[in-house]
């Protein structure tokens, strides 16, 4: 029997519950995707049309007019992903926690019931990252599952969608790829905002460590100094700066003018050496700054000074089960996931090809989940099917005990 099928020859189905549109590409997309081409059915149900999000591009919705924009993107990013059904509720965004719990899993139980997946996946307890929404409606499906076991004696597999921490750093992708390509390096106004954007969620969602910043520096700053260790990425949103090297017998030498869209201090943090040159603001500059150590109110600068900061560590998994959490490599899908974060236009103004670094993306190449028991009224089971689960393609699921 293949994996996608169950006893009665039915597709198996996935069935993702989240609070907004765009939660399904961060949490699961590629995996959304990779049960689609193998034939299975999948759902996405989303609690609110996301409303009260920003509108990152003014041209696509108002203020009026972005809970019915986000629904269509929303459908629009599911049809990238093969996901042949959408539904949206009309909770209110950003209210979630204050609705009922019983009558938020009951309205959640009912899709369950009629849609009957095989696997429903949702956020963790924390929300991911401590969003009310996402937890609540955690706390809601998680529930709704726990209902449909008690009353109808058939639970689907549980799975919270997971984001553990020190993936990969993305300053050091970025700097490896400048200091490798060959060619120097000049990004738009668009790469800029679409780098920015993918830098914040990245980082929000664990899919990189970096501490990412926004920083302005007045005219005649050296915001690099020869000399000093290098632990930054450094991209220029506005202004002008000037690279200059001073050599042995203190004379200083200008090497070239860097200005919008233009990276510096790539070479010292890819090669973990020391800058051999400073990069002065010849006017006000406004940099975004992905870094590998958090920022203190104590660094020293210079040559000699201890920098401060407490050192980012990578720590890269081998894939499989990483105590619990299971890893989906989902790489082969990576353009579906990509293609579905660009249709929700409103929150992501990207375009794919506006970041042309194989590398970045990747970060999004992984997906984590975490088996979660449900008690039926026969006992504590898996759904029907688990054993053919393509969660883990030759990977042992998580026994329990009946």
């Amino acid at each position: 029997m293949h994996w996608q099928t169950v006893a009665n020859d039915q597709p198996m189905r996935l069935l993702g519950v989240f609070a907004h549109p765009d939660d399904e590409v961060f949490c699961a997309g590629g995996t959304l995707a990779q049960w689609a081409d193998a034939g299975c059915e999948t759902m996405i149900l989303s609690a609110t049309r996301g409303e009260a999000g920003q509108i990152q591009d003014a041209r696509a919705a108002s203020r009026g007019t972005l809970g019915s924009v986000r629904e269509q993107e929303l459908r629009a990013a599911c049809a990238r992903l093969g996901v042949r059904h959408v539904e949206c509720l009309d909770y209110g965004d950003g209210t979630l926690a204050e609705v009922d719990g019983a009558t938020l899993a009951s309205h959640v139980a009912t899709y369950i019931r009629d849609f009957q997946p095989d696997v429903v996946v949702t956020f963790g307890p924390d929300g991911g990252y401590g969003h009310p929404d996402h937890i609540a409606i955690s706390m809601a499906t998680t529930q709704a599952c726990q209902l449909v076991a008690r009353e109808d004696g058939w639970a689907p597999q549980l799975y919270y969608s997971a984001f553990p921490r020190q993936h990969g750093l993305l300053c050091h992708r970025l700097a490896h790829w400048l200091t490798t390509s060959g060619t120097p390096f000049r990004g738009s106004a668009g790469f800029v905002r679409a780098l920015a954007l993918l830098a914040d969620e990245a980082t929000l969602m664990g899919h990189t460590d970096d501490t990412v910043d926004v920083q302005w520096f007045p005219a005649g700053f050296s915001m690099i100094e020869q000399g000093e260790r290098g632990n930054s990425l450094y991209l220029i949103i506005s202004g002008h700066a000037t690279v200059i090297h001073e050599d042995a017998r203190g004379t200083r030498h200008t090497r070239q003018q860097l200005g919008p869209g233009e990276f510096f201090g790539a070479e010292a943090l890819a090669r973990r050496s020391r800058q051999d040159a400073s990069v002065v603001a010849l006017d006000t500059v406004t940099c975004l700054v992905l870094s590998n150590q958090a920022p203190t109110a104590f660094a020293g600068r210079g040559e000699d000074a201890h920098l401060g900061g407490g050192a980012i560590g990578i720590a890269v998994g081998d894939g499989g089960v990483q105590g619990e959490l299971i890893r989906m490599d989902i790489s082969p899908y990576l353009d579906h996931k990509v293609a579905a974060l660009a249709a929700h236009r409103t929150q992501f103004a990207i375009e794919p090809e506006m970041l042309p670094v194989a590398q970045m993306w990747q970060l999004l190449g992984q997906e984590y989940f975490e088996p979660v028991p449900l008690a039926t009224s026969t006992g504590i089971q898996y759904a029907r099917g688990a054993d053919d689960a393509p969660w883990l393609d030759a990977q042992p699921i998580l026994a329990l005990p009946a």
